[in-house]
This record gives structure tokens, C-alpha cells and sequence, in this order.
């Protein structure tokens, strides 16, 4: 898979760890961190939603200090759908149920063993579509509303 990472300052040394676990996974990896001292997390987090609204990439994960942040700005991004997770049921059920793209990491939250059995049970998860299905359908749809609809 082609995936992206990104952090900000706060999570910029799991987001390493999780990176080269993915590489070391076999997997293609973008990483958007931006090589200054300190970021905001919306500035990383909204490369990384383009790239995956684009198609550009399959997913990825980004990491802030909770990893809510990232969650909440990537999930501004039209055709995005992005899950801020910290036990390995969670990482699960954000692939499995939801059809999650990002998956969202705090580093004030998750250690680097934890981090990457999330990542893993996000990764080797399928869609299960179905009834999530309908639901991630209903999800999709309010992309194309009208703003303030």
C-alpha cells in the first residue's frame, strides 16, 4: 500500500517509529512532517486528508499529542474518514466498521509497542461493508451537500 504519516512537533518521534514499521511492513510511505521545530497539527493534517481525498494515496497515520486534532482536521477534508484510536479494538473496528483512511495516533497517549499493534490491526483489517456499508454510504453522502446544509 502507498500510505502517508505526518505529525507535529508533539508526535514527530512515534510517527518516526510508525513509519519505519510500515516500511518495514513492505509498505510505500509519504511523510509529510515538516522538518521545522514546531507545527501545528491542522497544517499536517490537511496534506495528509488531500492526499488521500486525491486518491493519491490508500491512507495512512498521523500522530499530535492525543491525536484527536489530527482526527478532527482530517475529517474536514471531503471523501475522508479519519479515526483518532488507543486500544487495538478501536484500530479494528475503524477499518472494519468504518472504513477509516487515517488512522490517528496521540504520542502523550499511545507508547511505540502500542502504536505499532494499532497500526497493525488497522492494516490487516478489511472493510467488512455490508450494514457498516449502508452507514459509511450515508457518511460519504454528506460530502456532497451544500455548505450549512
Amino acid at each position: 500500500m502507498k500510505l502517508v504519516v505526518g505529525a507535529d512537533h508533539l508526535g514527530a518521534g512515534l510517527k518516526d517509529v510508525i513509519r519505519d514499521h510500515l516500511i518495514a511492513r513492505g509498505h510505500e510511505v509519504i511523510d509529510v512532517t515538516p522538518s521545522i521545530a514546531e507545527i501545528d497539527y491542522p497544517e499536517v493534517a490537511i496534506v495528509a486528508a488531500r492526499l488521500v481525498s486525491a486518491g493519491e494515496v490508500e491512507g495512512g497515520v498521523l500522530v499530535c499529542g492525543t491525536g484527536i486534532g489530527m482526527a478532527i482536521t482530517a475529517n474536514k477534508v471531503p471523501g475522508v474518514r479519519a479515526a483518532s484510536v488507543s486500544d487495538p479494538y478501536s484500530a479494528e473496528r475503524a477499518r472494519g466498521s468504518n472504513n477509516a483512511q487515517l488512522l490517528c495516533i496521540g504520542a502523550r497517549v499511545v507508547g511505540p509497542e502500542l502504536a505499532a499493534i494499532l497500526v497493525d490491526h488497522w492494516l490487516d483489517t478489511p472493510f467488512r461493508g455490508g450494514n457498516s456499508g449502508r452507514k459509511v454510504d450515508m457518511i460519504n453522502a454528506l460530502d456532497r451537500l451544500p455548505l450549512g446544509s
